[in-house]
């Protein structure tokens, strides 16, 4: 088994920087997620490389390289819920009807959270939405089937596979054939003046249009190190249970890109922006007529940095998926399930693939940053979902481990105050020297800012 150092050197190394930074990394106590795979040293590492990242960014001024030192166990705890409320509570994590089911032939996973998704089983199983009816209704199907169903009718399933039966399906070989962190780069672009000694990142402007839950960590990362993060939502999109979690440091407006004035409005915040965060399905901008070479006329110098759910080539790369589908697909789930010796699906103890990756996609934008600040051709990155699952299916472990959860030490003294109510949020898994992590504005609702950066 790789140690957390290791795997942020290999992670470090998709980002195809030299690998003295790491000289200044450090791991204090312990990471205690039970897995058949190192979720806690994975998510240690990916957390570890977003820091670095920055640290590399703040070494460019010519102060000395910051010393960086990783909280294993924070790490744990931020990987699941950073928020503690005082005197409300949190929404439900999951849709009533959401969750595993068990076909005539195997196990598939329902992803119902998004009300058109729901809609989307519903219609497919003709049953209301009720879990016995719907237990019952999955029970006459053939798992793949009635995955092929759901997703032709635009919902999300996915029929858990083993890992050999994804390595053979023409998606999992797709998948491998992909760089964990792929980047092009198209030109050299004069940066402006951004940053101050404590907020290494102030005046860059982040359009974010991502949803749950890797893209929203990746600008929360990037917004508590003084970026000017605007998301952009649609005007039907909500995910109430995670808007507390990752909504923190960032405006939050609404457009329709489907209407005249609203594009013409994301038009001018694309020509503004220094950096672009998508994580919608990989033709969905494109369909909506801003694909990559539009981006690039409209703004050459934006940097673009990318998320979808199975990957950028293959049968399935429009595919919609989520962090707990795409366990389901590419293996994951099955083997939690064997190592649990568990009647049924077994997923991740935390949801490993959304947080490393959104740790990822902030490492990213903050490489080519840099790379623009020396004069180094930048331009876009991709990363999925998918890609990072291939990652750490290749970091085994056989460790059960006895996990504690947050305990009242594991909190910031100090009371956040949200749109919901006051809350302590965890303290911060990770130190660089001479800057704090904080955030500008508090957590709240989509669409209540206006769609600008000022």
């Amino acid at each position: 088994m790789r140690s957390p150092k290791s795997l942020a050197a290999a992670l470090w190394s998709e980002l195809d920087w030299p690998a003295q930074a790491l000289d200044h990394l450090s791991f204090k106590g312990q990471g205690n997620l039970s897995s058949s795979f190192a979720v806690s040293d994975f998510g240690a590492a990916a957390t570890s490389v977003a820091a670095l990242a920055l640290a590399e960014w703040v070494s460019l001024s010519g102060s000395a390289f910051p010393s960086v030192t990783l909280d294993r166990r924070l790490c744990d705890l931020w990987f699941s819920k950073s928020l503690k409320p005082i005197g409300w509570a949190l929404p439900p994590q999951w849709d009533p009807i959401a969750g595993n089911y068990l076909a005539n032939d195997g196990w598939i996973r329902l992803h119902t959270n998004a009300p058109h998704h729901r809609a989307s089983v519903l219609k497919v199983l003709d049953c209301i939405s009720d879990a016995k009816a719907v237990k019952s209704g999955v029970a006459q199907w053939s798992a793949q089937a009635l995955e092929d169903a759901i997703v032709a009718q635009g919902g999300c399933a996915a029929k858990m596979l083993t890992r050999q039966e994804w390595l053979a399906h023409a998606q999992g070989r797709a998948v491998e054939q992909e760089r964990l962190i792929s980047r092009e780069k198209l030109q050299k672009c004069r940066l402006r003046q951004i940053g101050s000694p404590s907020r290494p990142l102030a005046g860059l402007r982040v359009l974010d249009l991502t949803r749950v839950l890797a893209g929203p960590v990746a600008t929360r990362f990037l917004a508590g190190f003084g970026a000017n993060v605007l998301r952009i939502d649609s005007p039907l999109w909500d995910e109430p249970a995670v808007l507390p979690e990752v909504t923190i440091g960032k405006r939050r407006a609404r457009l329709d890109l489907e209407e005249k004035f609203d594009r013409s409005i994301f038009e001018r915040l694309l020509t503004q922006a220094d950096v672009l965060v998508h994580g919608y399905r990989s033709d969905a901008l494109e369909n909506l007529g801003f694909g990559s070479h539009m981006r690039q006329q409209i703004n050459p110098c934006l940097i673009d940095v990318a998320l979808d759910a199975y990957g950028w080539t293959g049968p399935w790369a429009h595919r919609r998926g989520f962090d707990t589908i795409v366990q389901m697909s590419t293996g994951l789930a099955h083997s939690e399930t064997l190592f649990f010796g568990s009647s049924e699906p077994k997923l991740l103890p935390v949801q490993s693939l959304d947080f490393g990756t959104g740790h990822l996609m902030a490492a990213s934008v903050l490489r080519m940053l840099s790379d623009a600040w020396r004069g180094i051709e930048i331009g876009s990155a991709r990363l999925s979902l998918a890609g990072t699952a291939g990652f750490l299916s290749k970091q085994p472990q056989q460790n059960v481990f006895d996990f504690a959860p947050a305990c009242k030490e594991d909190f910031d003294e100090e009371v956040e105050q949200t749109f919901w109510g006051a809350a302590h949020r965890l303290r911060k898994p990770f130190s660089i020297d001479g800057l704090s992590m904080y955030w500008d504005y508090p957590a709240g609702p989509l669409g209540d800012s206006s769609a600008s950066f000022d």
